[in-house]
């Protein structure tokens, strides 16, 4: 059987570090679409209006593989590209830096600050660390091999061609990259530390919070009291597996909510950017693999601090 055709390349250049959106014309059996204007305004006339779509056609926004703009008038044609950039809607900036512990041919190790997502979604695209990267260091294809929440610092592996995110993203999935994270949470003297956490862990779609649930395990972490200055500890934190919010989960579990958590125990209302001076006390310090297209040793270090245990 042979497999669909490859797109053909995007005629536009990033904007911001965001890609073009790609549209692809179904087949239209029933003649619903006579002209191009037809099919974007029952695309997207519900989500922008019908007076944008038409002014993107005026402005000659919709774009052929041929790089040339599309007419409103111009024949519907089953199984055509167009290409166009999305309106952003205005996002504050985050005010940290995006640090670069390694670059190379290959590899983007970045220390993401606390507050900025990993990849485009939802309210946040041109500040996140994928959008950022791409502009800042001229690199259109750096995609990461990973995620790591907004709230949490720390590193994150990023590729520099695309086609290397398999390899890569094949030993989150399988496990063989050691990651090491610190947190500062409260000390509970009658807890007894180290100790292995293990627990079936869901995330439901549209809710903040996971939660813990009875079954199987699907989630273990190892979590280490590294000091302790009355009452809050500075702990070590070893995930094995890499549910959402696992180590939140798990330390909360445990009675430990990491410091500035707006989420475990209790949901907070969101403010968004209200909380710069309040950052969640987690960081991804250590990323150590074997690097799966060199054989080479890797171990990184995050060169970020968290503000809650200072002299670190």
């Amino acid at each position: 059987m042979r497999g669909r055709a490859k797109p053909p390349a995007a005629p536009l250049p990033q904007r911001a570090g965001v890609d073009p959106v790609r549209v692809r014309f179904p087949a239209d059996p029933a003649g619903a679409w006579p002209t191009v204007r037809d099919h974007l305004l029952d695309r997207f006339a519900g989500a922008v209006g019908a007076g944008r779509v038409d002014a993107m056609l005026d402005e000659g926004s919709f774009v052929g593989a041929d790089g040339r703009a599309a007419r409103a008038d111009e024949p519907y044609t089953a199984g055509r590209h167009l290409w166009f950039h999305r309106d952003f809607a205005p996002e504050e900036p985050v005010p940290f830096p995006v640090g670069v512990v390694h670059r190379d041919d290959r590899l983007v190790i970045a220390d993401k600050p606390h507050f900025l997502a990993t990849t485009p979604r939802g309210r946040h695209v041109t500040q996140t660390l994928v959008a950022r990267l791409r502009d800042e260091l001229g690199l259109p294809e750096l995609q990461p091999a990973h995620r790591l929440d907004r709230l949490t610092a720390g590193l994150v592996l990023c590729v520099v061609r695309a086609g290397d995110r398999g390899a890569y993203q094949t030993l989150f999935r399988d496990r063989l990259v050691r990651k090491e994270y610190e947190a500062v949470a409260p000390y509970d003297p009658a807890l007894t530390l180290p100790r292995t956490v293990r627990s079936r862990i869901v995330k439901e779609r549209g809710v903040i919070a996971a939660r813990q649930a009875l079954g199987p395990a699907n989630s273990e972490s190892r979590v280490e009291l590294l000091e302790h200055r009355g009452t809050l500890g500075r702990y070590w934190l070893l995930p094995a597996t890499g549910r959402t919010h696992q180590l939140r989960v798990h330390m909360n579990a445990l009675g430990l909510p990491l410091v500035n958590d707006p989420v475990y125990p209790v949901v907070e209302p969101e403010q968004e950017h209200a909380e710069y001076g309040s950052p969640l006390q987690l960081l991804a310090r250590v990323l150590e693999f074997t690097d799966p297209v060199t054989g080479e040793p890797h171990r990184f270090e995050s060169g970020l601090r968290l503000s809650a245990w200072p002299g670190r």
